[in-house]
């Protein structure tokens, strides 16, 4: 009865999420032409255009009918576009394939490499593990008799032997088999990723069952404990030195010290004034004990072990370290950060790690995937016609290459390969340039070749499989469309008029206005006794200009003798100070952002409107502008009367609705 129940309900409940997104997509919001726009295309470009679900929900009606508009009119002129057959315009066809190529390898790598692994990372480094191992390294024996010693140590450990002791007689990492192999705790991203990986895959108190092989050589690993990683927290402590005031170690002294301490507190003491009147540690005790925010490992192991395991704002037992005793108090435990905020860190940490190892696999992968075929026999019968012939241009003109291109190497798809598509791909390649074509460096030339290959390969045909990758394609597509739109309705169709142009000015000519201006020079320096030298040598006679020319520290300027030309009053502290000065004189120094000014004013240009030959630039401006929008607005209107478009708006209020 339960499970029927339970059936019952669960087909309801799939029977309102079928009907709920039925409804979206049988609801029109617009027609135009033949084609109907339904509320479920709406949400989903509103979406894409305002940044999100949650924002788009926020929006007002009057939004949603404005976006609504504009929607229709892309898609009157998308439907334009494809009436024109611009989807078959060689210019459009060659910069989209480039595109394409260009993207997808990009995209490819983003989504089937970069994205799955940072994820998995970031839910990774939500927990931290503890970790024993037991290292072998191979220095006198054969990889394999390394690899069954190590699972030789494995059997044994399972079937009931001690971990360390077998730690401390075979492992070669000196630094851990004093301790059973302990390394202490890890997250992702900090060993060796084969290492992390058996580790995330281990349960507590579990040796995994295989040997792991890294750089360093082969594991036999232990998972000891599995917590919820704390990404830094804020603490303060209390100090009590083992050696006494004579500097004589009186251990037995010092706990009885920081017992008494740690019972006051208890008490009612407050911590921070305890640790200013009696920490012992002189850095943090004027501080009240504080020692700022710190993550794992930043503290010696028996003081890092207890502090991130205390709860906020509780008093811990007496910690022993090398330094002395301490009394911990955590006073703020750090969120993770989002993953949007660690993404940056994540991916150069999975470029250092295993990036390179993981796209080798996933070059594999993509052999399986795209039918890669490789001719039996066909590298070494290729090589045997080569007598001389290296990567180089000679290669093009030979014998050797119309003997070779006979052959197909390799098939993708079944599509083939030839001996030229390598060499295309290796002649400039140092590693290849100038040496004989042999069989060795025709087959390193076809692995450096095929793996650029197969990304490509796979991008031309990914929005046949990736959603995604589809969408971005349709979306860059209809972009050159529109832009070619615009090109031949708008931009082709521009005529700069020079007496509408005229006319334009002397209708709005109050807007073209220059304000209070002045035409003044600068002398620049970085150190007040040079300015005070040139200042001097003004004074007695030497030419401004000259001194500017030679000397001023604004390279820049020392061509126009530090001369700005004419300058709004209020543009910066140069014009204000040159301002203050009569027509011809020269400053004394003065102190400036960065260094040092001596000024001299040229000119002065009263507030006055400007000519039309001073205002021509942005008039004709302003005429494009509104040429452009008006030939913009014929080319809408002319769609319109072709397209008829209806919206029906009263259906946008159940837009983003549940």
């Amino acid at each position: 009865m339960r499970k029927t129940l339970f059936s019952l309900l669960m087909c309801s409940f799939l029977f309102i999420l079928i009907s709920c997104s039925t409804e979206k997509s049988s609801i029109v919001v617009s027609e135009f032409g033949n084609e109907k726009l339904t509320l479920g295309e709406f949400e989903k470009a509103y979406q894409k255009h305002t940044g999100g679900l949650e924002k788009a929900k926020q929006d007002s009606i009057s939004q949603y009918k404005n976006f609504l508009d504009l929607y229709i009119n892309f898609k009157m002129k998308v439907k334009d576009a494809d009436e024109r057959g611009l989807a078959y315009d060689p210019s459009i066809v060659n910069e989209y394939e480039s595109y394409k190529k260009q993207v997808g390898v990009s995209y490819l790598i983003e989504k089937r490499l970069i994205e799955p692994a940072v994820k998995e990372m970031y839910e990774r480094r939500k927990i931290e593990c503890r970790v024993s191992h037991i290292m072998i390294v191979p220095n006198d024996m054969t990889q394999n008799d390394a690899y069954n010693l190590t699972q030789s140590i494995i059997d044994s450990i399972k079937a009931g032997g001690s971990f360390n002791k077998f730690a401390e007689k075979y492992s070669d990492d000196n630094y851990s088999k004093v301790v059973g192999g302990d390394i202490y705790y890890i997250t992702s991203g900090q060993v060796p990723y084969e290492f992390e990986d058996a580790v995330y895959e281990t349960a507590v108190n579990d040796v995994y069952p295989k040997p792991i092989k890294t750089v360093y050589g082969y594991h036999v690993i232990k998972v000891t404990d599995r917590i919820e990683r704390k990404e830094s927290i804020k603490a303060k402590h209390i100090l009590v030195d083992f050696k006494d005031e004579n500097g004589n170690v009186d251990s037995a002294a010092a706990y009885k010290q920081i017992e008494s301490y740690r019972m006051q507190i208890l008490n009612g003491a407050d911590f921070s004034q305890m640790a200013v009147q009696f920490s012992e540690d002189k850095y943090s005790g004027v501080n009240g004990g504080d020692l700022g925010f710190f993550q794992r490992r930043q503290m010696v192991q028996p003081f890092d072990y207890v502090a991130f395991r205390l709860p906020v704002g509780e008093l811990s037992e007496i910690v022993k370290t090398d330094y002395g005793y301490h009394l911990i108090q955590v006073e703020e435990i750090a969120p993770m950060l989002s993953f949007e905020k660690q993404l940056p860190e994540l991916k150069n940490l999975y470029k250092q790690t295993r990036y390179d190892d993981d796209k080798v696999k996933f070059v594999e992968q993509l052999k399986v995937e795209m039918n890669y075929k490789l001719e039996d026999g066909v590298i070494e019968k290729i090589a045997n016609l080569n007598d001389s012939v290296t990567f180089s241009d000679e290669y093009w003109t030979s014998d050797f290459r119309n003997k070779a291109n006979a052959f197909t190497i390799f098939t993708i798809n079944a599509k083939p390969f030839i001996l030229d598509s390598i060499v295309n791909n290796t002649i400039s390649v140092k590693t290849f340039t100038g040496k004989k074509i042999t069989k060795d460096l025709l087959n390193s030339a076809l692995d450096d070749y095929l793996s650029n290959l197969l990304f490509e390969e796979k991008a031309q045909i990914l929005d046949k499989s990736d959603e995604g990758f589809a969408e971005l394609m349709n979306d860059y597509k209809n972009g050159l469309y529109i832009f070619k739109l615009q090109e031949e309705e708008v931009w082709n169709k521009l005529e700069l008029d020079s007496i509408k142009i005229y006319n334009l000015y002397l209708e709005t000519k109050e807007k073209y206005n220059w304000p209070d201006r002045v035409n003044y020079s600068e002398i620049f320096s970085r150190t007040d006794s040079l300015i005070q030298n040139y200042y001097q040598r003004i004074l007695n006679g030497e030419e401004f200009d000259s001194i500017a020319t030679n000397y001023t520290e604004k390279f820049n300027l020392r061509s126009k003798a530090g001369n700005y030309g004419f300058v709004d009053v209020n543009a910066d502290e140069l014009s204000k100070l040159a301002d203050e000065l009569e027509v011809g004189s020269i400053s004394e120094p003065k102190k400036v952002k960065n260094g040092f000014a001596i000024i001299k004013l040229f000119a002065r240009d009263p507030m006055r409107p400007k000519t039309f030959e001073e205002a021509r630039a942005e008039v004709s401006s302003q005429y494009q502008e509104m040429e452009s929008k008006r030939l913009e607005e014929d080319y809408i209107n002319r769609l319109k009367s072709y397209y008829q478009p209806k919206y029906y708006y009263e259906e946008l209020n159940k837009a983003f609705k549940e």
